[in-house]
């Protein structure tokens, strides 16, 4: 992105439009400067034109000097771009903002758009109304969300661990009654007669 800000400082503005006031804002702009060059834009309407890249262009800026917006170089994450683009239309805006995308036909770009959309179409479908009210939320609310959750989650698993405690106990008593059952059967000495020499004698004495 900071390439292609020098490309349009070096090779536009400069050569070809030398009248064209302008300032810049990436990310080797200091901290400590940036709130003052967005106050500067915005205040001064001598200023014609704002550099910045979308990542800066989407840290919470307030960009309502703007009325234009035109992104030459564009992001494979269309939430930057969406971010960037709504820094023109933050509250205080009282100016019809118009947005312009530089795509060159037969490049890379084509595919980045294409991209986004596919981006945007599988969100706008995993939205539903049960879960679009999630921007309107407030932090409560959204935490209680996540609590309700993690409480059906143990309550499902303390109920499987009470039916595997269960299942456990039930096969150790029927086990145990299989063994106590054991105690009931004929004795080794009532089986004595059973033998096949008393067998064959039976036979005999028929």
């Amino acid at each position: 992105m900071r390439q292609m800000l020098d490309i349009i400082e070096e090779d536009l503005f400069r050569p070809l439009m030398p009248t064209v006031t302008y300032m810049r804002l990436d990310g080797s702009t200091p901290a400590n400067q940036r709130h003052g060059v967005v106050q500067t834009f915005n205040s001064d309407p001598s200023i014609d034109c704002l550099l910045l890249t979308t990542s800066v262009g989407g840290l919470g800026l307030t960009l309502t000097g703007a009325d234009t917006v035109i992104f030459v170089e564009h992001d494979w994450n269309p939430m930057k771009d969406l971010q960037a683009m709504d820094r023109a239309h933050r509250l205080g805006q009282k100016k019809v903002v118009n947005v312009y995308r530089l795509i060159t036909k037969g490049t890379l770009e084509e595919k980045i758009m294409g991209l986004q959309r596919f981006k945007l179409n599988i969100a706008n479908s995993v939205i539903t109304q049960q879960n679009s009210g999630l921007a309107s939320m407030d932090t409560d609310q959204v935490l209680d969300l996540f609590k309700r959750t993690t409480e059906e989650e143990d309550a499902a698993a303390a109920a499987k661990k009470r039916e595997e405690k269960k299942a456990a106990a039930g096969g150790s008593i029927s086990q145990k009654h299989i063994l106590e059952g054991l105690e009931d059967l004929p004795g080794e000495d009532e089986y004595s007669n059973l033998g096949l020499d008393n067998f064959m004698d039976s036979l005999n004495q028929r």
